[in-house]
């Protein structure tokens, strides 16, 4: 059968003419209005708007920085938020009147990461802002709460772990938090607000995932969820009289987030069924299960409930619609977009939806992966598009601020992987990547580009390969060890080295590194052997690297390294480095011609 018409020539500029906005949303506490993070302004700040709709109030009004968490407090008159400066992710505390004005520094270390509570950092009697930060001890994340009306803070866990809090119980007399033990392993503990009473709630053997949820009403214990037992998170009930939990909602997907209203009356949550979200409630009152709306086709990033129950907050991203905020009223089910950030002037009908697919690799494994067809007859050139993480899950999103369907609308098709230790389909299947970089994984690379020949639309001599962070790392094995199937390649922040990349990553990644992609000091030729700079000389396609100078994740040396190597071999490799990012895009400007020069580069070696 024909397929349909080219699309028509949108110029890239509105494909990537999108507002960008921080996984971070929170309610006032009469659920009048929202908060979240935005770029509108060119860098991420505070915005504020009524929760009916209508024009929303810029709070922050930075340039260099960049907001990336908030929580209202409980008597609504100020915010507290994180913010980093040109992606150093050194994460200071600020709050703000609710109204805007002047941001008051809570604590000013500068060389030090905050993280907010992630189930609401405000004490219900709005008097303690519990964080977590690595001030103490570089490699160490304690759980630290402040007084607000004393400005003291009171240490409640430390030791050589890394702490993170989580929610208040409803008396504010207890907090949970979840000690991470690796990205497959967390704990559960319960501290009393004095820090004098601790309670470890999950003890286990082996590597298992918990993370606490919203608190029952009465205090008598919480939702969490927890793969114990099973390759998938499900949603359990712990009852801290008993010391144990009773399994509520257990599928063979991921429950992907959970929240719940201020009076325990409403219960929400996701779950990822082979990438796409579907949203679920239930009325606590009742047990009955609430009747929602369907939500568009795609993928849920963010999820909240108003304090009085009666409307769900989402960030939901479509592959032919950037992240938007969308509000559920649970009584009515009427489901409105409060935000409207594609701003181009595209027609959504003229963009493509992937097809989910599955192809063979090495080992009988089926990979899962999302298939963008550019329209009209072919053949096209194509690539590879590999996320990071690894162990993060390509998802049906508006991908790269356009660059998906920019691409698909020069006749340049896509094919997005998830590969072995990609999650969302099991933690058997997401622990295959441990200690495995540039193993088994360039396997499925290996299958994938043979998937992408065997289509009969696809040009085989036109392929590419595109990521970043580990899909960085993930490009130049590509390019480097299976040379002979690309025309051209894009890396952004990805290691090339694997010794030196693991000796400088964050003081709180290092006790992880040994378990999870091999141990610098003891294992340097196994590394070694897994780097794409041991196999530099292989590489004959071009290559774009683009790194920002201040990444504390992948420093900027993995780029330089590379990249020396080939241009002292003639290699052509072009090289921008941003001196005011850090892993990834702050802002708009710099994501935008990032984005632009990819998509040219792609244009310039794979159409001609």
């Amino acid at each position: 059968m024909p397929r349909q018409d080219a699309p028509k020539r949108y110029a890239f500029d509105q494909f990537a003419a999108i507002r960008r906005y921080q996984p971070t949303l929170a309610f006032a506490p009469d659920s009048s209005a929202v908060a979240y993070s935005t770029n509108t302004s060119g860098q991420f700040n505070i915005w504020r708007q009524p929760s009916e709709g209508g024009y929303p109030r810029q709070l922050t009004l930075y340039t260099e920085k960049a907001v990336r968490d908030l929580a209202w407090s409980p008597d609504g008159m100020q915010i507290v938020f994180t913010a980093d400066e040109h992606g150093d992710e050194f994460y200071q505390l600020y709050t703000i009147p609710e109204r805007g004005g002047q941001p008051e520094l809570l604590v000013s270390e500068p060389d030090v990461q905050h993280y907010l509570a992630s189930g609401g950092a405000w004490s219900p009697d709005g008097r303690f802002i519990a964080y977590a930060g690595n001030d103490r001890e570089p490699t160490d994340q304690d759980v630290v709460i402040r007084d607000t009306t004393t400005g003291e803070m009171h240490r409640l866990l430390a030791g050589e772990a890394n702490y993170f809090a989580d929610t208040w119980s409803p008396d504010g007399a207890w907090l949970t938090v979840v000690k991470f033990n690796s990205n497959s392993d967390t704990d559960i503990l319960l501290v009393s607000r004095d820090g004098e009473t601790r309670r470890a709630l999950t003890t286990h053997e082996g590597e298992t995932l918990y993370f606490p949820g919203p608190w029952k009403p009465d205090g008598s214990g919480f939702y969490l969820l927890t793969d114990e037992g099973r390759e998938f998170l499900g949603l359990a009930s712990y009852n801290l009289a008993r010391g144990a939990f009773e399994w509520d909602v257990t599928l063979d997907w991921d429950i992907e987030h959970l929240q719940a209203s201020n009076d325990g009356s409403v219960l929400v949550w996701s779950v990822n069924e082979d990438g796409y979200s579907r949203l679920y409630a239930r009325d606590e009152r009742t047990g009955q299960q609430i009747s929602l709306p369907p939500i568009p086709n795609g993928v849920v990033q963010l999820l909240k409930v108003s304090p009085d129950g009666k409307k769900i907050g989402l960030m939901l991203n479509r592959p032919t619609h950037p992240a938007e905020i969308y509000l559920v009223d649970v009584p009515s089910g009427a489901v409105t977009q409060i935000t409207d950030g594609f701003l181009g002037g595209i027609d959504e009908a003229d963009l493509i939806e992937p097809e989910l697919i599955r192809f063979p690799s090495f080992d009988g494994r089926e990979i899962p992966a999302f298939l963008y067809r550019p329209k009209g007859e072919g053949p096209f050139a194509a690539i590879l598009s590999i996320h990071g993480g690894p162990e993060a899950q390509e998802r049906p999103v508006y991908a790269s601020s356009g660059l998906y369907q920019y691409l698909l609308s020069r006749g340049i098709g896509i094919l997005a992987t998830n590969i072995r230790g990609s999650t969302g389909y099991g933690k058997s299947y997401q622990k295959l990547i441990h200690r495995d970089f540039g193993g088994d994984d360039l396997k499925d690379f290996d299958a994938a580009a043979k998937y992408l020949q065997s289509l009969p639309w696809v040009d085989s001599k036109r392929l590419g390969v595109y990521g970043g962070s580990y899909g960085g790392f993930a490009t130049l094995s590509c390019v480097s060890r299976l040379p002979d199937y690309w025309a051209a390649a894009v890396d952004i922040v990805g290691p090339s080295n694997l010794v030196t990349f693991a000796k400088a990553v964050p003081p709180t990644w290092r006790r992880f590194m040994a378990d999870w992609v091999g141990d610098p000091e003891t294992e340097a030729d196994f590394l070694m052997s897994r780097s794409p700079i041991t196999y530099v000389d292989q590489i004959k396609a071009p290559l774009f690297v683009i790194q920002g100078a201040n990444d504390p994740r992948v420093v900027k040396s993995e780029s330089d390294q590379i990249v020396e190597r080939l241009r002292a071999r003639g290699v052509p490799v072009k090289y921008d480095v941003y001196d005011d990012e850090g892993h990834g895009f702050t802002k708009r400007e710099n994501e935008l011609k990032a984005m632009r020069d990819t998509a040219e580069f792609f244009e310039t070696h794979l159409l001609g």
